[in-house]
């Protein structure tokens, strides 16, 4: 249940609740307030233990990472399969706005699949990115009951997934529009079960754990999903309806008459939910629970795992239509070899005991401890992936949000980078790179300075040549950049607050962006800006042809004022600074000329939302940075 879909009083509810249990909590999309992760007076935690990586990445910070029990992949809900998420701007209200690191009242959108997924391979490095930057954290993945989710979860799990989640589609519809509710994913006994029995086939079973939800509500569904292969199991709806909730389905509209599902502070006071009502909610089920187990002669739950002999269709309630139905696939029992498991019994190795970021941490010690200066000089191959995350984790562990001051850690490589170089870069730190690096440059980078340019005997002109990835600071929350050179395909989607300067970009440029200023020196690739609800992109239209590049559904091209130039001629003299750029040379030695052929891309609902602030500070109505 994401921070937007349910109101923060409720959310913290469920947090205490659940961390007073020995449970955990799910922030859902969105992320979550750092105060949060402080303890309060009486000792209790309102800090979800699972924090969520969603498609739109939003709020998905260093410092959210590292303070989480479990990281969770969402692939997919039950409740709106393949799609992505939308919040409509006027339930983006200032907290959520902070939270989220966007703009207060702007709509925020989240792509229908993950940028930096499209293979279980990628699945496989996100999962090894979140196990660096917190590697005491398990890392789960969500997937939706779906024919053959089995297949998909067998990758997962090779992938090196420590707990595979199978949500049904019964459950998750409240905010959710009516196509997604007429379209959602199957009951989730049907995902569990296939699950269960294509990794007990294929000797799978003993290295990840399984979960389950979809309007899980009783003791007795939690002992059929066991049966059916499921070790741990999730609630949403039932708390909610704990806490007072009472179905009027309008979520989505801001107005919830008893403060459950609402941003609006008025409505908010009206929620009467106590961590109490949720602990003797599950006092109730777990007793139920124990009930069945002691009915069967079980006493562990690990014993009832995958136990479908115990389930049987009760003919007396089925109608004469239902007692056709074949249910002998969903209780099969699959034939184990001797030694092999049917549940989790081992620890899934992520590789991270021979990384080039343990040798960084080292030489970095002065900085981790007494935030003095530190340099560092090293080469860099393409089996270094991942570079900088584990050192970030390792900074917010000590510093927090805050980081530590600009330049503190600076890391000057050389060569080719993995995947991943700079992923997560904390404030604080800069990674300086001579060579070219692959895919998801930057991802999520949050308060770090990321340089990159040629190698300096190279001969090839850089504005002509690709020397970054695919989907590279995807979801970016702050911070720098300088690329001296090319990026690829679907640079800076979902950019929340990015500065960077790059001297061409493929196509789907600043797709889903929500804030930071990007400056492109050269051509950009078709649909630039879809789905753009925020920031400013500042593209070199040296062709005359950027007109038919862009997407024009959510922004307008615009020309530059004085507060617009300014930022462009600086980040220009930034770019030239750091990376001796020649392209930069030639426009800042005629900037006046070059600035002529500069267009703004403009969002419509930002630039509304920022004239209305305008309006309000001259008034004297409001004081209100932008986000």
């Amino acid at each position: 249940m994401s921070f937007g879909s349910i109101s923060k009083s409720a959310h913290e509810t469920i947090a205490r609740a659940m961390n007073s249990l020995g449970a955990k909590s799910n922030t859902g999309e969105g992320g979550e307030d750092p105060a949060r992760f402080t303890r309060l007076a009486n000792g209790d935690s309102a800090r979800s233990a699972i924090k969520q990586v969603a498609s739109g990445r939003f709020g998905v910070t260093t410092n959210y990472l590292v303070n989480a029990d479990e990281l969770q992949i969402k692939i997919a809900q039950g409740a709106k399969p393949g799609e992505g998420g939308q919040l409509p701007g006027h339930k983006v209200s200032a907290i959520i706005a902070r939270t989220r690191y966007t703009t207060q009242g702007v709509t925020l959108i989240s792509p229908p699949p993950h940028h930096d997924i499209y293979s279980i391979e990628d699945l496989a490095q996100l999962i090894f990115d979140l196990k660096n930057v917190n590697p005491t954290a398990r890392i789960s993945v969500k997937l939706v009951s779906e024919v053959g989710v089995g297949t998909v979860a067998a990758g997962v799990a090779k992938g090196h997934a420590d707990m595979i989640l199978i949500s049904g589609g019964d459950g998750g519809t409240g905010a959710s529009p009516l196509s997604s509710i007429k379209h959602a994913g199957l009951p989730w006994e049907l995902g569990l079960s296939e699950t269960h029995q294509t990794l007990v086939l294929n000797d799978l079973r003993s290295r990840v754990r399984l979960q389950t939800d979809g309007q899980m509500r009783t003791g007795r569904d939690v002992a059929i999903a066991a049966m059916l292969g499921a070790e741990e199991f999730g609630f949403a709806t039932a708390v909610l309806i704990v806490l007072g909730c009472v179905m009027l389905r309008h979520c989505h509209l801001n107005n919830c008459a008893v403060g459950v599902a609402t941003q609006d502070e008025v409505l908010e006071k009206r929620f009467a939910g106590k961590p109490e009502y949720i602990v003797n909610y599950f006092r109730f089920v777990s007793e139920e629970l124990r009930e069945i187990m002691a009915s069967l002669g079980i006493r562990r739950l690990d014993e009832m795992i995958g136990r479908t002999e115990f389930l049987e269709p009760d003919q007396a309630i089925l109608s004469e239509k239902s007692l056709k139905i074949d249910l002998s696939r969903i209780l099969y029992k699959p034939a184990i070899e001797p030694g092999e498991d049917t549940h989790c019994t081992l620890k899934q190795d992520h590789g991270i005991k021979e990384i080039l970021d343990l040798r960084l941490i080292k030489s970095a010690q002065r900085s981790l401890k007494d935030a003095k200066p530190t340099v560092v000089e090293t080469g860099i191959e393409n089996i270094n992936r991942t570079t900088g995350a584990m050192l970030s984790g390792e900074v917010c562990k000590t510093y927090g949000e805050e980081g530590l001051p600009e330049d503190t850690i600076r890391c000057k490589f050389k060569g080719i980078a993995g995947q991943s170089f700079g992923a997560f870069l904390a404030r604080g730190i800069t990674f300086e790179l001579e060579g070219m690096t692959n895919d998801y440059v930057g991802k999520a980078i949050s308060g770090g300075k990321i340089i990159i340019y040629p190698d300096k005997k190279s001969r090839y002109a850089s504005d002509r040549n690709i020397i970054i990835g695919n989907t590279t600071f995807y979801g970016a929350i702050s911070g720098e950049a300088y690329v001296r050179g090319v990026a690829g395909e679907r640079f800076c989607i979902r950019n929340s607050g990015l500065l960077a300067v790059v001297e061409g970009v493929g196509d789907h440029g600043c797709e889903y962006m929500t804030g930071g200023r990007i400056v492109v020196l050269g051509r950009t690739g078709r649909n630039f800006a879809a789905g753009m609800s925020g920031g400013i992109a500042y593209v070199y239209d040296g062709d005359n042809k950027f007109r038919t590049r862009f997407n024009k559904e959510m922004v307008r091209l615009e020309t530059l004022n004085d507060d617009d130039r300014e930022t462009v001629s600086r980040l220009i003299s930034n770019h030239y600074k750091y990376t001796q750029s020649p392209v930069a040379k030639i426009m800042l030695s005629d900037f006046r000329k070059y600035m002529k052929k500069f267009v703004k891309v403009m969002p419509i609902e930002y630039k509304r939302i920022l004239e209305n602030r305008k309006l309000e500070e001259k008034l004297d109505l409001v004081e209100v940075s932008d986000g």
